[in-house]
């Protein structure tokens, strides 16, 4: 009897090591999380002491269910304004339509705490807006709290279920809505019993990647939550607390999050796995004119959509060059506040950049390796790694920012503090477009090419760098851009790990907004806002499409 002995070829020593790397910045620092949740502080004895602290003190549970709430809220509020755009978009012919995908995505990509400090612009107890009309004796409704963070995150999010609600539209024939015409179910009928049903599948995964996002936001509660609780900037007060915070405390809830976000997203894999179907679209949906009251009102609704996204954007770049004298705007305009930030932020720029090349060149390697193992050498553990790298898109950047901490802040691997810390954490975190695009590509390339230089006499590796690598690489590029848009844009994860050294530009828009240097946030955020939209462009160019859904 033999036994049978593994055979170490190229891409199984690629298999080992992609392992051993998940097994030491994500199983080990997510295991360290959640043991550190069962131990006393200070004394490491083990104990249920934080779990009984969280669950029966009315302070921390209340966060929890403010949470659920502003999530369950957002979601809602973002399906009723994308599906809706989807629908007009897709099934009549709307002017300017291109230019106007450009601003949903951006408007998309964008991160939240731009469009949180936007609004503080715009409606805040000294917003442009809230003086105008006090002059007029009308009071705005406040920004901060509840309401603020539901205008935000909604007009922040939404896109996400038109992009996906509008991908499965276009998989629609034309001929089941033709049928059902028939059959006398027309208008608004139709909708709700034919086309809806389709796209719930694909609404529901979109549906949850708003619930994600929303649950797992730092930026935008910390700047405009004020009094409204919840758990990504409680774990954060936890964990930095000045006033006896709890490492194992904040640990604690933590693991909370990530356990709800798991069972979340679990149940939407599931549901999506037993609805889902596949659909040969022969003829799809062809645009037709509207006219009339019904084409001025669909044209307004999505006009007024747009002009709403994208006012961050342009509010943060206006205020940009408003004149300042030290913190305060004053009349005029000048380039004051750009001459503070290259003299006395230009660190966190060159940072930003210089740790998300990085970032985003360890993603490329390690996303087209695993997409090539999760796609060409099929087996459990090839699908258990491809499993475990989407993994950290559904864990909080915050939770992400303290497991490593927990993990990497005492030797052997001194890692707190550090710029590999940070970079670590943005390639963990941020690794799923990069991924997903690997494998969308690989699927349309023959393995016979790749088989076909291995015949002639390559090894493995040239083979796959020589013919495979190359046909991947316009795939690749496009996932690599949406990935570096999001990494530059990262401050969830950033703001638990960075030092006065590391800091990003995210990190020093956030400090220069809780300091109310309003001036120099803003140029800060116009510089990044300008690299997001030049990304964006660039993806655009090389991807042929105006899709960003994974």
């Amino acid at each position: 009897m033999t036994k049978n002995k593994i055979k170490w070829d190229f891409w199984t020593i690629i298999t080992v090591g992609i392992i051993g790397l998940f097994l030491l910045f994500l199983i080990y620092p997510l295991l360290s999380l959640f043991l550190s949740g069962f131990k006393e502080t200070g004394s490491d004895v083990w104990t249920l002491e934080n779990y009984t602290k969280f669950f029966s003190r009315k302070y921390y549970t209340e966060a929890l269910l403010n949470s659920f709430k502003l999530t369950a809220c957002v979601t809602v509020v973002a399906i009723l304004l994308g599906v809706p755009l989807a629908y007009f978009m897709s099934f009549y012919k709307i002017r300017g339509k291109g230019l106007l995908e450009i601003l949903f995505i951006i408007s998309m990509m964008s991160p939240n705490f731009i469009g949180a400090y936007s609004w503080i612009l715009l409606l805040g107890r000294s917003g442009s807006v809230t003086q105008f009309l006090k002059g007029f004796g009308i009071d705005t409704p406040s920004i901060y709290g509840f309401g603020g963070m539901l205008l935000v995150f909604a007009l922040k999010l939404y896109p996400f279920i038109y992009m996906y609600v509008s991908g499965a539209l276009k998989k629609i024939d034309v001929a089941l809505s033709e049928a059902a015409e028939s059959l006398g179910c027309s208008g608004l009928r139709k909708v709700f019993t034919v086309i809806m049903p389709l796209v719930t599948p694909t609404l529901v995964a979109a549906a949850l990647l708003v619930f994600m996002n929303c649950m797992a936001d730092f930026g935008t509660p910390a700047l405009i939550g004020e009094g409204y609780r919840v758990m990504p900037t409680l774990v954060y007060a936890e964990f930095v607390g000045e006033s006896g915070g709890s490492a194992n405390f904040a640990a604690c809830m933590a693991t909370i999050m990530v356990v709800i976000t798991a069972v979340i997203f679990l149940l939407q894999k599931w549901y999506v796995n037993t609805k889902s179907f596949t659909m040969s679209s022969m003829r799809p949906i062809q645009p037709k004119e509207v006219h009339g009251v019904k084409g001025i009102l669909i044209h307004l609704y999505i006009y007024l959509l747009a002009g709403f996204s994208i006012i961050p954007q342009c509010m943060v770049i206006y205020t940009s060059f408003r004149a300042t004298h030290l913190q305060v705007f004053v009349d005029g305009y000048s380039l004051e506040s750009y001459r503070k930030v290259f003299s006395t932020a230009i660190q966190s720029i060159r940072n930003t950049y210089i740790y998300c090349l990085v970032a985003i060149a360890i993603i490329v390697i390690l996303g087209m390796f695993i997409a090539y193992l999760a796609v060409r050498r099929k087996n459990w553990l090839t699908n258990l790694i491809d499993t475990i790298a989407m993994f950290p898109y559904i864990v909080p950047g915050s939770v992400l920012g303290i497991t490593l901490l927990i993990a990497f802040n005492h030797p052997p691997m001194m890692l707190a503090g550090t710029s590999i810390i940070l970079v670590i954490t943005l390639v963990i975190r941020r690794m799923a477009y990069t991924l997903r695009s690997s494998s969308g590509i690989l699927y349309q390339i023959s393995p016979s090419m790749e088989e076909a230089a291995i015949s002639l006499g390559d090894s493995q590796p040239k083979a796959f760098f020589k013919v495979t690598a190359k046909m991947m690489l316009p795939g690749v590029a496009s996932g690599a851009i949406l990935s570096w848009i999001t990494l530059i844009n990262e401050l969830s994860s950033s703001v638990m790990l960075y030092t006065a050294k590391t800091r990003t530009m995210s990190v020093a828009i956030y400090n220069e907004v809780i300091r109310a240097s309003y001036g120099t946030a803003a140029a800060l955020a116009t510089i990044l806002t300008i690299t997001t939209v030049i990304s964006l462009l660039i993806f655009f160019k090389v991807s042929g499409s105006k899709d960003v859904t994974m």
